[in-house]
């Protein structure tokens, strides 16, 4: 008998017919013998939807606080939908939600992070045999106030289970039977991979595949959980494995990614001295805006840029933030562009392989797609280039390295 958590993201639950085919997913684990958590995200695209109904109320934005209140709901009729469906088959089930199954969090509205969990009721459930369903994606506070995870929070909610109760085994089910070289939906050449490392998976998530959240790579990684990904329409096909060290010698490129959430920002003329990068970055952080990319410019005539990149629901609130330092930062101008996207490689084989930007770059030139920033890393390169010409360099950068 094994311990078994398995998340079901959105459009695996949207309709009756596909909870219906997660149920018997579930029931055929159950029957083996095995002890089944199973987390769920909000069906379909209600997160939107509920996000939109806050929105036409207050145009300027809800308070965090409510919108969680909010939606937090989307996963409640997930997981009692789906447990009702499981009592059509004669299984014994309970659905809980984040605070039932003993989910604490900080304060941060919208992108809380779990501070602990209290496994107890999860395995008082299972030791009356049910098949245990968890709301994904939220918690509660020290003020007992619901919080949520962030988008793609299931997966982190779903990793955090399997490591308090020592799962046996994580999975995770997509829309997609694996993790693939690049989207196939944009890449048709795409090759699904049968594993990848968590390092290569990590930069994958967070440069812009959207098969798993970062913040779940990272637990994972760090507890030491082996993830599988596999897809809820085709469960007998063998997924993608994510653990620690592949079995194979390391590919000199494992993916491609592209990420269109993206926008730049640039401060122009900033004085040419310490302490300078240290005030624009305080205040980012202070606003609780994510910097990813970031460059700074040799210092010429006593002065300097920085440019770096945030995502794009975040631009505002940087060049808000930005320009309350303008009395003090005396910079010559602020500017920023949304109409860019970041397209990625990733391979832990390129630390050992000299002539991999060149490639890229090569790949680039020869499809007259300009580059207008770069940034590397030991296991990743990523450019900045045309939003109108991102899908084109996925490809001709996939085809590259013939993936």
């Amino acid at each position: 008998m094994a311990l078994i958590v398995k998340k079901f993201g959105g459009s695996s639950v949207a309709n009756n017919e596909k909870l219906l085919n997660v149920a018997k997913i579930i029931e055929k684990d159950y029957k083996a013998g095995n002890d089944v958590i199973v987390v769920v995200s909000a069906q379909g695209d209600t997160t939107d939807e509920l996000l939109e109904k806050a929105y036409s109320i207050n145009p300027k934005g809800p308070s965090k606080r409510e919108l969680d209140m909010l939606v937090s709901a989307g996963e409640q009729m997930s997981i009692s939908l789906l447990a009702m469906t499981i009592e059509t088959l004669g299984l014994p089930v309970v659905s809980l939600l984040g605070w039932q199954a003993g989910f604490t969090t900080d304060s941060n509205y919208s992108i809380a992070r779990i501070r602990k969990i209290d496994p107890e009721r999860i395995r008082a459930e299972l030791a009356k045999k049910n098949i245990v369903i968890v709301a994904g994606f939220q918690g509660l506070n020290k003020y007992d106030d619901i919080t949520t995870l962030g988008r793609g929070g299931s997966d982190t909610s779903a990793v955090a289970i399997a490591s308090v109760l020592k799962a046996d085994l994580c999975q995770i089910y997509t829309d997609v039977d694996g993790v693939y070289t690049a989207d196939p939906r944009i890449v048709k050449t795409a090759k699904k991979m049968n594993e990848i490392t968590y390092d290569e998976m990590l930069e994958l998530a967070t440069l812009g595949a959207q098969v798993l959240n970062n913040r779940s790579v990272e637990m994972a990684k760090k507890y030491g959980i082996e993830l599988e990904v596999l897809s809820s329409l085709t469960p007998e096909v063998k997924g993608t494995i994510v653990k620690e060290v592949v079995g194979m010698e390391k590919m000199l490129i494992r993916g491609v990614a592209k990420d269109s959430n993206v926008s730049r920002i640039s401060i122009v003329g900033l004085q040419d001295q310490p302490g300078v990068a240290f005030k624009v970055f305080e205040r980012l952080a202070q606003a609780k805006v994510n910097v990813d990319i970031i460059l700074q410019s040799v210092g010429r005539d006593g002065t300097k840029d920085i440019t770096f990149t945030v995502t794009a629901d975040q631009c505002n609130t940087a060049i808000e933030s930005i320009k309350k330092l303008e009395g003090t930062l005396n910079y010559k101008k602020l500017v920023h562009d949304e109409s860019v996207c970041k397209v990625s490689i990733v391979g832990t084989g390129m630390q050992t392989h000299p002539g991999v930007a060149a490639k890229m770059f090569e790949a680039l030139s020869d499809a007259d797609i300009n580059i207008q920033t770069i940034s590397t890393s030991e296991i990743k390169i990523s450019v900045l280039v045309d939003t109108k010409q991102g899908e084109r360099a996925l490809n001709v950068v996939h085809d590259a390295f013939m993936l």
